[in-house]
């Protein structure tokens, strides 16, 4: 069985036992968390599908770390203006463990 959640403006696919990289939640290491924009949930030849959500449903999940990722460098340029521009950013995450599916 598994579940596509909705976390930060993106979709992921989560099923029990495996892990999962969204933007940065609140939140202590250890603590369990609860996404609850379950958008899909399959599994065993069916699939229920929510509008926009499926009601009732929540995934249950524990914070492996919260971790940043890799930096990326913006370089701005505007040729014969003498303009640059050097910008770096780098963005948090959470690692998530998926517990189980409550339907």
């Amino acid at each position: 069985m598994y579940a596509v959640v909705r976390s930060g403006g993106r979709q992921y696919r989560a099923s029990a036992g495996s892990t999962i990289v969204v933007e940065r939640l609140p939140g202590q290491v250890g603590q369990q968390v609860e996404l609850q924009d379950v958008l899909l949930i399959a599994g065993a030849g069916e699939a229920r599908i929510g509008r926009p959500t499926v009601e009732g449903a929540k995934v249950v999940a524990t914070i492996l770390a919260q971790e940043k990722g890799p930096k990326i460098r913006i370089f701005k340029y505007r040729p014969k203006e003498r303009y640059r521009r050097r910008i770096g950013h780098r963005q948090y995450y959470t690692r998530l463990r998926v517990d189980k599916i409550v339907v």
